[in-house]
């Protein structure tokens, strides 16, 4: 295994947010952890209510606001990349790192596949048949397709041939946010519901491509695992792929008050989110 230095790292567990304070804190992380007021993160955390986050270069366009609002999910437009994700029945995680740091030095393709290796032996010690990808070819109309789980990353982790975690990446001044999700359960293809198609003819297109190209935790296994398991397991993959000391602690202070300002004056802003 690649070892890393052993300096300590935070492991983070948050509640349930709405997706607004979601992508607050991670920005308030990366924020604090790029000042040095801050440990380098891993945080784990869920969704409530169920949420549709948009890349940050993603149209509004393609969300049905009117889909979303009659099923009382929130809608998000992340920091990172990248397209739209409907947040539930998953587990997310965020690495908050300073660019000194040398698990994401090298860029983001190299940061990314360093990250992924951590992640995809967490998951094997779950017993999960994890498979990695790269593409180097680009899909037909990828561009177009506004689901993250329709279009192959150029690197990414796959079981059974099918994707399984979708995760982005931002690369700022001082540090580096990374975040994904992994479906646990339920249909991966609800996030076609919160998206706007032209017809129900293409929509369930777009059902069917997910359904093909996608997968979760549940349908590996045969059962649901807890969202706490999964992330302890995928912890103990950056412990012993990159023997990182984890320590266990809470947001600080400075945190708490920088996310809810950056939730108030950008995460549940219509100006941010409508954007684009």
């Amino acid at each position: 295994m690649n070892k890393h230095r052993a300096d300590p790292w935070r492991l983070l567990w948050t509640p349930p947010e709405r997706g607004s304070k979601n992508m607050a804190i991670d920005d308030a992380i990366v924020e604090e952890v790029g000042k040095y007021n801050s440990l380098p993160t891993i945080r784990f955390y869920t969704w409530d209510p169920p949420c549709l986050s948009l890349g940050y270069t993603q149209p509004l366009v393609q969300a049905d606001l009117a889909r979303i609002s009659e099923a009382g999910w929130d809608l998000v437009r992340r920091p990172t990349g990248g397209r739209a994700i409907l947040h539930t029945d998953e587990l997310t995680y965020s690495i908050s790192a300073p660019l000194s740091e040398s698990l994401v030095s090298g860029g983001v393709l190299a940061s990314y596949r360093r990250i992924s290796k951590a992640i995809i032996h967490g998951l094997r010690l779950l017993d999960l048949p994890i498979e990695t990808k790269e593409h180097t070819q680009t899909v037909p109309h990828a561009q177009q397709e506004p689901v993250c789980f329709e279009v192959p990353s150029v690197y990414e982790i796959t079981a059974l041939g099918k994707k399984l975690v979708g995760s982005a990446q931002v690369r700022r001044k001082n540090a580096v946010l990374q975040h994904g999700t992994i479906p646990l359960t339920g249909d991966i293809s609800r996030i076609c519901n919160a998206l706007y198609f032209s017809s129900d003819a293409e929509r369930k297109k777009a059902v069917l491509r997910v359904h093909e190209r996608a997968i979760t935790v549940e349908k590996l296994v045969g059962k649901q695992l807890d969202p706490r398991v999964v992330g302890e397991t995928i912890a103990a993959g950056f412990r012993e792929v990159f023997d990182l000391t984890l320590e266990e602690a809470p947001l600080t202070g400075q945190e708490n008050k920088l996310a809810l300002q950056l939730e108030q004056d950008r995460y549940s802003h219509a100006d941010w989110t409508n954007r684009i």
